[in-house]
């Protein structure tokens, strides 16, 4: 019997490698783990699926956004006041960001006539070609914010963003306040849940 253990023995320590390393990479990417209370002055309670969302008059201002797109154009933030924003924050370099793109770009055709607008703050890319490179393969039509040290990030509410924990998105409502957030990447049901109930408010 025991001529028939080692086989087994053997792959288990060969694969042993493979998985660690693709752990690795997961983590490394996205520590998407912490789905705790934003902090701060933020007033978010996070629920169940994970999502921190603010009531409605107990919500932060979001901060003054500006600077230049993937593309070198200005871009800011307050061109949208208004509109219901969702800011996600994305590397090329991060595995999760590839995941959740096509979803990103399914809900923003598919509210953009509902008033949302969705925008992305690059970051960690030490270059803007890899960056355009990966919005022309997802087909991202909305603006990034080019950012590759994360001082854009930097002015939101300590726990709204943080930078070791990339994809993230904040979603600010109409009269720019923060209303939800989730650190991770999302799908199109996900995106949903934090964007409809801002849509269907007064």
């Amino acid at each position: 019997m025991s001529h028939g253990r080692a086989p087994r023995r053997r792959f288990t320590l060969l694969a042993a490698p493979a998985v660690a390393a693709a752990l690795a990479l997961t983590l490394s990417a996205c520590d998407s783990g912490n789905k705790t209370s934003g902090g701060g002055d933020t007033n978010f309670v996070t629920g169940n699926s994970g999502i921190s969302t603010a009531a409605k008059g107990e919500r932060a201002d979001a901060p003054k956004l500006d600077g230049k797109s993937l593309d070198g154009k200005q871009l800011d933030l307050a061109d949208y006041k208004g509109k219901i924003v969702v800011l996600n924050a994305w590397g090329s370099w991060c595995a999760p960001c590839r995941l959740e793109a096509k979803y990103f770009t399914k809900v923003a055709k598919a509210t953009k006539e509902q008033g949302v607008q969705f925008v992305g703050v690059n970051t960690r890319d030490p270059e803007p070609a890899q960056a355009v490179s990966f919005e022309k393969d997802f087909d991202v039509t909305y603006p990034s914010f080019y950012d590759p040290t994360g001082k854009l990030l930097l002015r939101f509410p300590k726990g709204t963003f943080k930078l070791q924990s990339i994809p993230s998105t904040v979603v600010i409502d109409r009269e720019g306040k923060l209303a939800a957030r989730y650190v991770g990447p999302l799908d199109d049901t996900q995106l949903r849940k934090m964007l409809d109930p801002l849509i269907a408010e007064k």
